[in-house]
């Protein structure tokens, strides 16, 4: 099966002590985020757990860490923009993300990191003209880590609008003209853009919209074909053709505070739970509670093991 590590939170960035104990004591605790006494008890054993999947603006605390996940496929997404610390107070600049994004590649190969420049957002400041520039001199930096670049542009969630008022939505007409742009530079260096659930309107201009977390992706990651359950693909967003399976993180606990985050509520909200996360927990924020009812998750691998894939 595949882990999900970074659909609520960061865990590269801010729980990486954390998370590597859990990989060493082999299983980890998960809250419903919607029914908080529902929890799921996840075994990390690489008999069950075929790839870990990684989103994250920070990969610089695991890079030295990297032998304990040898034993798992990897995939890792790496967001870097180019915003200042006005949208994204606390991710370090890009040219250090970029450089780690090198060293990560080196690692895990290129088949096993793509590189995400999203969400995007339109303003006075930020025009077209400032990401085209900005995407170049970027792309031109990662050509020859990846082979894929995910783009999207922002949506103004409930709490987006909340924490980032001066947003706006970005039209059709200017996501089709930015996106054009994007794809023929990403193009020119070696890369496919992959829309993240903007739908097709992107693929005329040679996008891949068939998703960017899908059972592809990972197949090529492991070079091996996967048997994966009907039930693993998204159901909640017909734009969206990822593989959402189990996810490890929890919501409000994300401290990159990105204005445009759909994760994170407020900033208060986490800063008072960060303050609960015990990196010995089996829990991310907090420990077992009473009245919990705590449920094995069905694992297995989904490794068929009767072909290689050869893309």
């Amino acid at each position: 099966m595949i882990i999900h590590t970074g659909m609520r939170t960061d865990i590269p960035a801010f729980y990486n002590e954390w998370f590597l104990n859990r990989i060493r004591e082999g299983y980890v605790l998960v809250r419903n985020p919607y029914q908080f006494s529902q929890v799921t008890r996840y075994s990390l054993s690489p008999d069950v757990v075929d790839l870990i999947a990684f989103c994250t603006k920070n990969p610089a605390p695991m890079l030295p860490h990297m032998d304990a996940l040898k034993d798992y496929g990897q995939y890792w997404f790496v967001t870097i923009t180019p915003y200042g610390k006005d949208i994204e107070p606390y991710v370090p600049y890009k040219e250090a993300v970029m450089e780690d994004f090198q060293k990560l590649s080196e690692l895990v190969g290129v088949d096993s990191i793509g590189w995400r420049y999203d969400p995007i957002v339109l303003d006075d400041w930020h025009s077209m003209e400032w990401h085209i520039s900005q995407f170049e001199s970027m792309a031109k930096t990662l050509s020859g880590y990846t082979k894929t670049c995910v783009i999207s542009f922002i949506d103004l969630y409930k709490k987006v609008e909340r924490n980032f008022p001066e947003a706006r939505a970005v039209s059709k007409r200017d996501r089709l003209i930015l996106g054009k742009e994007l794809i023929q530079i990403a193009g020119n260096y070696g890369m496919t853009v992959k829309p993240c659930a903007e739908g097709t309107e992107l693929a005329v201009y040679g996008a891949d919209c068939s998703g960017c977390m899908t059972v592809r992706t990972f197949e090529t990651a492991l070079n091996t074909s996967l048997d994966v359950p009907k039930r693993s693909q998204n159901p909640k967003n017909r734009q969206c053709g990822c593989m959402l399976t189990a996810d490890i993180g929890a919501y409000d606990t994300c401290g990159h505070l990105c204005r445009y985050c759909y994760a994170n509520s407020n900033p208060a909200l986490v800063r008072e739970k960060r303050k609960r996360h015990d990196s010995k927990s089996p829990f991310l924020i907090g420990n077992s509670m009473p009245g919990d009812v705590i449920h094995e998750a069905e694992q297995r691998s989904w490794i068929d093991g009767q072909m290689k894939m050869e893309w």
